[in-house]
This record gives structure tokens, C-alpha cells and sequence, in this order.
């Protein structure tokens, strides 16, 4: 089976959603299956693995340079690479919709009658501008949603997502598959551990609450309100891992530490040495980032929106209100959380063990790998009958 997996990016862009395509990538790849995963050469791909390869399209990413917004644009040979490689696919899975270079994979696949499996991780993304607003709704209106409703299927990320798109009629029922997190990288603190060992290895300090966010530096993530919560905690340590155009080290508060370098292990060893993740972020699929700190074992702190990704969360994560214009009132609902989980020793070793737990039965990639084994091996079978059919019936009509 050759499979063609397209998305805006590769996993060294550091987003949520390219981090997740990379897991497919290698979890879906074995001696029956071929994976191809088309995205932007914006950064580096990742190695090819058995018989799976990579191939980079050549793009102008200028909007994302200027704005943070994520929209590379393919260049002509990266459109000619796309209809080459659509048109050799036994399947096509794409991740989002919003993205020029998967637009236009789904009308190739389209008209080469090739199965088309969408991956949707986000409904509506709200901005401050009113005009980006406008955009994302008339883009959702004219290019998502239609594409949703002609994709073979359609397999949903999060509760909030098929719910924001819950009113589309559908080829096929949709399903929601949550992603997975890999449970063996991201752990709580091992034998021989210790945080303030690794609070040490990345300059913290002991001796006071470390609160971790991790993600990009941009507007939706919710970085006002988290500049609010620095202020008004002096005290406690603020570590940021991520990177983008709002980048906190201009902020020039002593208790601020950013990493923009860490990835895998490293990245898992920084939860493991932090207290809390907080989250004040809207628009959300489900953020990867909540399901590694429980996997972690952290207690999370997020907005009450967010909780509606998985309603099977809300007995292992804190939900505070994410007030649209109001980044104060935002911050103190956000801290007020955080105290609740921070004091008086409402942490312990058994609270973090359930959570490690619920992660390890709710998101196993193991489990979501399978699904959408299954999901693929059944849209080829169908789409080769349906083939099959439609050159008989060619051939009867010459008759």
C-alpha cells in the first residue's frame, strides 16, 4: 500500500500538528505499507525510515516570517511534485485543510480518484483582528468545509473540533481519534531522579514553583494573559519552551527562562523538572502539550474550551476562563488555579500517578496507529471496487 501524507510543515517546525504527522509517519511505515510525507522545505525533514521517504516542496514563507501565521506557499515544482506523487498514491491523508499545498493535493487525488482520509485538527482559530476573524470564517465557509464534506473521511482530532463541524453532511461518518504521546519519552521522575537535579541542568532555581508553558510565541496561545501571570507572580519561576514572534526574553522580567532548542527527551526531561503546565490558549484542537504533561505526570492548568477536547480530561486537568480582551482577569483566574494545585501540598505522588496512568490508557499511538490502519486499508479496498465498477461500466457503455 503506498500512502501519501501531506501537511503544511515537517516536525522541525516545532508545531503541534507537524509533530503529530511525524509520529504517523513512523508508526504507519512497515514492510506493507510505504508512507511519502509531502510538506514545506521551510525546515528539515526528518530521516526516512525503512520505506518511507520524505520529500520537500519548495515554498515562499514569507506570510509566516512577517506575521506568525503558518502559510507557506508552493512554488510551481512543489505543485508538479504534488500531482506526481498524488497520482502514484493508493491513498492520500492529509492534515488540516487550510493550507494551499493540501488544497491542492485534494483536487489532484480528486480528480485522479484516489482516497482521500482528512486528518482535522482545528475548527476556528479567533484572533484579535477582526479582519483575520472575517478571513478564517469565509475560509472555513469556502474551502474547509467542502472539503470535508467530499473527503473519503474524515477523522476528527478532538471533541471540539467535530463539534464545530458537526453540522456538515459527510460521505462517510466522521471519527474522532485522539493523538497519542509517546508515554516512553514523556514520563515522571524516574529512580535515581531528582527535580531539583534537573531544575540544576537547566539553570532553575530549587526552591521555587516552577510554572512551564510550552508552544509557539503567538497570539492564540494566550501569551498577553501569560505576561500578566509573570507580573504578578515575581516569586515563581516562568519557563517557556517554543519560539515565534512574541518571544517573552523581550519582556525583560528577571523570573523568565526561555528555551527555543529542545526537542524529544530534552523536552520531556523539562516537564519532568517544572511544576505545573499552564495553558491560556484559544482555538484549540487538542494541544499535544497537555497530553505530555500527563503523560509527565504535571498537573495542568488550561482554559475551560480546551477542556472540551477530551470531557474525559476534566478529572486530571484545571479549566480556567480565557476572557477574550480581559488578559488581567484572565491571568488571575489562571492563578488562582495554579494555587489551588500549588498549595497547600495539593500535589503528591498519587495524583501524579493517575494522571501517568490516564494518559497511558487514553492516548496510546499504538491505538490510534491501528485505527487508522484500518481506516486506510478500508478506503484502498473500496476505492479499487469503486474503480474497478466504474471501468466495467465504461466498458458496457462502449459496447
Amino acid at each position: 500500500m503506498k500512502i501519501l501524507m501531506a501537511s503544511h510543515y515537517f516536525a522541525s517546525h516545532k508545531g503541534g500538528i507537524e509533530i503529530v504527522a511525524e509520529e504517523l509517519f513512523r508508526v504507519l511505515a512497515d514492510s506493507e505499507r510505504e508512507v511519502t510525507w509531502l510538506a514545506a522545505d521551510a525546515t528539515l525533514p526528518p530521516d526516512p525510515s525503512g520505506t518511507s521517504r520524505t520529500i520537500p516542496l519548495r515554498v515562499c514563507n514569507f506570510v509566516e516570517d512577517k506575521t506568525g501565521l503558518p502559510f507557506p506557499i508552493p512554488r510551481p515544482s512543489a505543485l508538479r511534485k504534488i500531482i506526481h506523487e498524488v497520482s502514484n498514491a493508493d491513498v492520500v491523508i492529509m492534515h488540516d485543510c487550510l493550507y494551499l499545498s493540501n488544497i491542492f493535493a485534494f483536487v489532484v487525488a480528486r480528480l485522479r480518484r484516489v482516497p482521500i482520509l482528512v486528518i482535522q485538527h482545528l475548527g476556528f482559530v479567533p484572533y484579535s483582528s477582526r479582519l483575520l476573524n472575517a478571513g478564517m470564517r469565509f475560509a472555513n465557509a469556502t474551502v474547509t468545509r467542502p472539503m470535508l464534506s467530499h473527503a473519503d473521511q474524515v477523522v476528527f482530532i478532538s471533541e471540539i473540533t467535530r463539534s464545530y463541524f458537526g453540522r456538515l453532511r459527510f460521505k462517510r461518518s466522521p471519527e474522532v481519534v485522539f493523538n497519542g504521546v509517546g508515554t516512553n519519552v514523556y514520563r515522571p521522575l524516574g529512580s535515581g531522579e531528582s527535580k531539583g537535579c534537573l531544575r540544576r541542568q537547566f539553570g532553575l532555581s530549587e526552591d521555587k514553583p516552577a510554572i512551564l508553558f510550552v508552544g509557539r510565541f503567538v497570539e492564540k496561545k494566550g501569551l498577553s494573559a501569560m505576561k500578566h501571570m509573570v507580573d504578578l507572580r515575581p516569586a515563581w519561576t516562568w519557563v517557556f519552551a517554543g519560539w515565534g514572534p512574541i518571544d517573552p526574553r523581550r519582556w525583560n522580567a528577571d523570573n523568565v527562562q526561555v528555551f527555543s532548542n529542545l526537542r524529544g527527551p530534552s523536552m520531556a526531561a523539562l516537564y519532568r523538572a517544572c511544576d505545573i503546565l499552564v495553558l491560556p490558549s484559544t482555538g484549540e484542537g487538542f494541544p499535544l502539550v497537555i497530553q505530555e504533561a500527563l503523560a509527565s505526570g504535571l498537573g495542568v492548568v488550561c482554559g475551560t474550551e480546551t477542556l472540551e477536547a477530551d470531557p474525559a480530561m476534566k478529572a486530571f486537568v484545571r479549566g480556567a476562563s480565557v476572557r477574550k480582551g480581559a488578559d488581567d482577569q484572565t491571568a488571575r483566574e489562571f492563578l488562582s488555579a495554579i494555587d489551588d494545585l500549588l498549595y497547600p501540598g495539593a500535589e503528591s505522588i498519587e495524583k501524579s500517578e493517575a494522571r501517568r496512568a490516564f494518559a497511558l490508557s487514553r492516548y496510546s499511538w499504538k491505538g490510534a496507529a491501528n485505527r487508522y490502519v484500518e481506516i486506510v486499508s478500508r478506503l484502498v479496498s473500496q476505492g479499487g471496487l469503486a474503480l474497478l465498477q466504474s471501468e466495467q461500466g465504461t466498458a458496457e457503455t462502449r459496447r
